[in-house]
């Protein structure tokens, strides 16, 4: 107090030797048994008038807390309640759902159909997860099938010429000896007919897991002017014609150059090999895909064959060495670039639709 009346603010701990601690707080801390001291002088017209002293024990609060230690302890029990509920939802709405989805994916790995139950509770994440997840189930269940029918027709086609070449090869080994020249020459010739489609098969199946593998142009994209222009100088005959109609806005697609050209090339073939005369291709923007229309006056996909026009040996033309592989590569080609190759209904002839998206600048 002296200090602070000479103009000095001070502040002083005191310890009390003869403090009693009389609470269970009290043994919290040593500091129960100090006491703070301040003063400060008060100033009125530049002089020192008079001083203020404030003091306080930390035992006050200890003290106060020992008081109120129901209302505390409640707050904690409170807490714990609250903490434990959180637990609860929180486990019913992410650790049950992901534990659920871990199981569905061992299953899905094991080859089982794996189809898990929505929770009930869900979060937004949780929600998206669940969506991801059945999408990829179906992609996978659907590969699945593909390769499963893949194979099956993959088996057949290959079965077909084997069996022609082995039972020729068993014929000119048992009765060779025997055979005019005119026989062992058509037995000979029809293995290597056999042989021969054995050779494009294997061809076209390189060409189609090529295709399954590619993604994306490889460069700056395609340049439609110029893959037109080489097409129509490649399949120009008398009775056969390929006119185009290319709206603006077609620059660049983006797809490699050369898949590009194999797809049209494939469409534009196969129309001629079913008798066109005539095939028109109109080109158009719509949004950020250029979409691409192949119309011919052919005699058109028959309506039992439309659904599965794509599918892997679909052909009419086995007889004279065709695989049924065109159009699978092709759309596999198109896909690749993340555009879609569908045929579309037509009055007459088959109409093919080819979107792809543009690129970029």
């Amino acid at each position: 107090v002296r200090a602070a009346l000479r103009g000095q603010a001070v502040t002083v701990l005191r310890h009390n030797d003869f403090y009693r601690r009389d609470t269970a707080f009290d043994w919290i801390s040593r500091a129960t048994a100090i006491r703070l001291h301040h003063a400060r002088p008060i100033r009125a017209g530049g002089k020192v008038v008079g001083a203020v002293l404030v003091s306080r024990s930390a035992s006050a609060l200890f003290r106060g807390m020992w008081e109120d230690r129901g209302k505390i302890a409640a707050g904690v029990a409170a807490i714990f309640a609250v903490l434990v509920l959180l637990t609860a939802i929180l486990a019913r709405a992410i650790v049950r759902p992901v534990e659920q989805l871990s199981l569905a994916a061992r299953a899905l790995a094991r080859g089982q159909s794996a189809a898990p139950a929505r929770p009930t509770l869900e979060v937004q994440e949780i929600r998206s997860l669940y969506h991801d997840f059945e999408v990829m189930a179906r992609a996978i269940a659907r590969r699945s099938r593909y390769l499963r029918d893949f194979a099956a027709a993959l088996s057949h086609e290959f079965k077909t010429p084997l069996a022609g070449i082995r039972g020729g090869i068993e014929l000119l080994q048992d009765h060779g000896a025997t055979m005019s020249e005119a026989e062992r020459a058509r037995f000979l010739a029809n293995i290597a007919a056999d042989g021969e489609r054995l050779s494009r098969l294997v061809s076209r199946l390189m060409e189609l897991a090529k295709a399954d593998m590619a993604r994306g142009p490889s460069g700056e994209g395609a340049a439609l002017a110029g893959v037109l222009a080489r097409l129509s100088d490649g399949v120009a005959s008398e009775g056969f014609a390929l006119r185009s109609e290319v709206g603006t806005g077609l620059d660049r697609l983006a797809m490699d150059e050369g898949a590009l050209e194999t797809v049209l090339a494939t469409l534009v073939e196969n129309a001629r090999q079913a008798g066109a005369g005539e095939v028109v291709l109109s080109a158009r923007r719509e949004g950020g895909a250029g979409v691409l229309t192949l119309c011919d006056n052919g005699p058109g996909v028959p309506q039992a064959d439309r659904e599965r026009i794509f599918d892997p040996f679909c052909t009419s033309r086995r007889e004279s060495g065709g695989t049924g592989l065109g159009l699978p590569i092709a759309r596999a080609l198109v896909e690749g670039s993340g555009g879609a190759l569908e045929l579309a209904e037509s009055e007459r002839g088959a109409c093919f639709v080819l979107t792809v998206p543009l690129a970029a600048n």
